[in-house]
């Protein structure tokens, strides 16, 4: 069974990542750049008021995240 991603703004996306080790690196227009050293991903987070479920989606895939594991950091 999928799971629908939540529909949340680009700081609750942050917010969450920070929970499990990412951090800014830079700004540019309304993209925010976060990045985990650790696992050596950097993924670009649009700052808008809602962003798309399936955006989101992706920056889940790109950040091997499951939509189940995401919504328990929220």
């Amino acid at each position: 069974m999928t799971f629908k991603p939540p529909l949340l703004s680009g700081r609750q996306i942050i917010k969450a990542f920070q929970k499990i080790g990412y951090y800014k690196i830079s700004q540019r227009g309304s993209h925010i750049k976060i990045r985990n050293d650790e696992k050596e991903i950097t993924l670009i987070i649009p700052n808008h008021k809602e962003v798309d479920r399936w955006l989101l989606k992706g920056i889940l895939k790109d950040a091997e995240l499951s939509v189940k594991e995401f919504s328990k950091l929220l």
